[in-house]
């Protein structure tokens, strides 16, 4: 401000953050317009679109012409309704544009159009009424290990899993172009991002202050712009949300991954070379050793085994496994139709194709 008056770098920076909203917007109304296609019968709409342009035009008058407001808007119509047409494949993931789980996405299938979604249990129910195409969800991280609400969202659901990605965290620490990192006092970041970089926090006296998403905490940022603060997100943070890259790979562990599974309604139909499975068993000593044998009596190699607790049965347990292998294989077949006969509760999750490191 001089003389009380802002000056023209100050204007000049505000219109460039009210651009950046802006668009911010439009890309998410495109996006809430693109989760419409699998609930109507056609793309055009002739009432909904009348009704859209009588809405704006409660809030026109001042400053811009009414002629102005519905031909900007007409376009919008126009735009949105074109992608929705485009026949595009929707992948829905949790968090906010720029977390890992998009970045994953994109690896998998790079002309998929990611939507991001505020839970993991929006994903599943996306998949399940057809608004997405697709889901990817985080199954496991290399230092953290499981994560426990997406088994349990497995467990609950009939969804098939149809891939997998294994994506490296390269976990930076951001800031507003306009902070002194020497201000910087606090951390903010999803709980697990924090704990992967506990000691890059202890070692710069910073204080961890817990977000619900990675990505999410960078767009606080942005939006907020509190002072002396920073936030932990992927390198892709940077551009989404015009902040600023201090330092990469602050994570404690520099062989950090994340593994991401790929769901959807139906299984592949061409199978895979990787298959997971969920099952109980009577509550029996040696069950799950006698279970395990008709795995290794076959060769078959299991990649990851673990259990969780049955919510409606206390002191019950579910397993979650999954093998090398494809249910097209005569051992496989085998192996998991014996298991289905073994097991008091049985779930093929199906067979995808395993990716190589």
């Amino acid at each position: 401000f001089k003389g009380g008056m802002m000056n023209l770098n100050a204007i000049r920076n505000k219109i460039d953050c009210i651009d950046s909203q802006i668009l911010e917007l439009i890309y998410e109304r495109m996006e809430l317009g693109l989760r419409t296609k699998g609930q109507k019968l056609t793309v055009t709409d002739k009432e909904r679109e009348k009704e859209v342009l009588d809405n704006i035009m409660r809030f026109s008058g001042g400053l811009l012409p009414v002629e102005f407001i519905q031909n900007l808007y007409k376009i919008i119509i126009e735009e949105s309704k074109r992608l929705q047409a485009g026949g595009c494949l929707l992948i829905g993931f949790q968090g906010e544009h720029g977390a890992y789980s998009e970045l994953a996405a994109r690896k998998y299938a790079p002309d998929i159009i990611p939507i991001p979604c505020q839970e993991f249990r929006e994903v599943f129910e996306g998949i399940k009424n057809k608004t997405f195409d697709f889901g990817i969800v985080p199954a496991e991280n290399s230092i953290e290990g499981s994560v426990n609400e997406v088994n349990d969202l497995l467990v609950a659901s009939d969804l098939a899993i149809v891939g997998e990605i294994s994506l490296p965290v390269n976990h930076c620490l951001l800031t507003l172009p306009e902070t002194d990192y020497r201000e910087i006092r606090l951390v903010y970041s999803h709980p697990q991002a924090l704990a992967q970089c506990r000691e890059f926090l202890h070692r710069q006296k910073l204080e961890p202050r817990s977000f619900y998403d990675t990505a999410g905490a960078a767009k606080m940022l942005s939006s907020l712009r509190p002072g002396a603060a920073a936030a932990i997100a992927s390198p892709d943070c940077e551009k989404f949300y015009g902040l600023k890259i201090l330092k990469e790979n602050i994570q404690d562990e520099m062989t950090n991954r994340t593994r991401f599974i790929v769901l959807a309604l139906e299984k592949k139909v061409e199978g895979g070379n990787k298959g997971s499975i969920i099952f109980a068993l009577k509550d029996e000593a040696g069950a799950l050793c006698e279970l395990l044998k008709i795995f290794s009596d076959r060769r078959i190699n299991l990649t990851r085994i673990e259990s969780r607790p049955q919510k409606f049965h206390p002191g019950q347990y579910l397993f979650l496994a999954d093998f090398e292998g494809s249910d097209s294989e005569a051992r496989v077949k085998e192996a998991l139709a014996e298991v289905q006969q073994k097991a008091t509760f049985y779930k093929f999750l199906g067979c995808y194709p395993e990716e190589e490191r």
